[in-house]
């Protein structure tokens, strides 16, 4: 398959089905839940062992004008823990993101130091894992259809793939960034001249909470995310009563404004559910005017052989 007929039905296929979509990693609405995916830093940071789950239909109904795959769909599973006795933490997710043509499976393990500083804390985390790249090439429309190169069928490869990351957090605010994809693997998918790299990315977040009384607490949150050449910036503000129930808004940087909503079960509130739902603000034409989103947590009971006692605090622990 030669050079232009390969970029020239990429292009095609992402401009009309999906838009201009320069960033490779997905998105999340409710990433101050999901910090974990942001920066492997935050590996063990809370204190307690997590399981997160989260479902992304984005653009919820949308049908490309030729090929087929539909609109983006994200799922990740992901779980951390503290390390008490290394002063550490491990953490691990898988994340599927599907886009159209094109199908991408991350399994990535994480690793982070915690540094204690007074009352706050320093944790340093590297992941590494593998990154898999799924084309179907029968959803694109070449320039030559004749091509004796053209993938008709489905096509996979399997890439190594690494990351970095620093999280400080207090009782009252937070940061961190990430950093993914440094080793910049490429996918030729059989053809040199076709060769499509992971592109660095990175992710800066952060978070400050004000009490309004001691039911009612304030979460203003960000996210940054930029692969160097295109950079979107998230802004959030969440209202928490009695820890049990929250509510917000977020806005995407010329793309979308949400609406955040959650509740914590059981008597310890172990059990969280969240839900978002985008609206599109800009290109409706080329979209559907919605996305949505279903997070769900669990943190496990404290095991009675546990050293270090946690304080249980509306959004901290330590």
């Amino acid at each position: 398959m030669s050079k232009k007929s390969f970029y020239t039905a990429l292009a095609i296929t992402f401009f009309a089905a999906f838009g201009v979509q320069a960033q490779q990693d997905p998105v999340f609405s409710q990433y101050m839940f999901n910090t974990l995916y942001l920066t492997p830093a935050h590996a063990g940071v809370d204190g307690v062992t997590r399981l997160t789950a989260v479902h992304r239909s984005q653009w919820l109904g949308y049908q490309p004008s030729f090929g087929g795959g539909g609109a983006p769909v994200s799922q990740m599973v992901s779980f951390n823990t503290p390390i008490y006795k290394l002063r550490s933490g491990f953490g691990t997710y898988i994340l599927n993101d599907v886009s159209g043509p094109q199908n991408n499976l991350e399994v990535q393990t994480m690793y982070a130091y915690h540094l204690g500083i007074k009352d706050n804390k320093l944790s340093i985390g590297i992941k590494a894992g593998i990154y898999s790249q799924t084309v179907n090439g029968t959803y694109y429309r070449y320039v030559d259809s004749n091509d004796s190169q053209i993938t008709e069928g489905r096509d996979s490869q399997i890439k190594p793939d690494l990351g970095f990351g620093i999280f400080y957090r207090s009782e009252k605010y937070y940061a961190g960034i990430g950093f993914n994809h440094l080793l910049k693997s490429e996918f030729d998918f059989g053809a040199d001249q076709t060769r499509s790299a992971l592109e660095n990315h990175v992710n800066l977040t952060g978070g400050y909470y004000y009490d309004l009384s001691f039911d009612l607490s304030l979460q203003f949150a960000t996210w940054v995310k930029t692969d160097l050449n295109e950079t979107s910036v998230d802004l959030s503000a969440l209202a928490y009563y009695k820890n049990t129930m929250w509510g917000g808004l977020s806005f995407r940087q010329s793309e979308a404004i949400t609406v955040l909503l959650g509740y914590s079960f059981l008597k310890d509130k172990s059990l969280r559910l969240g839900y978002s739902m985008d609206y599109v603000i800009k290109d409706q034409e080329a979209k559907q005017a919605t996305s949505h989103e279903l997070l769900l947590s669990y943190e496990l009971p404290i095991g009675p052989g546990t050293t270090k006692k946690i304080v249980r605090t509306p959004r901290y622990r330590h």
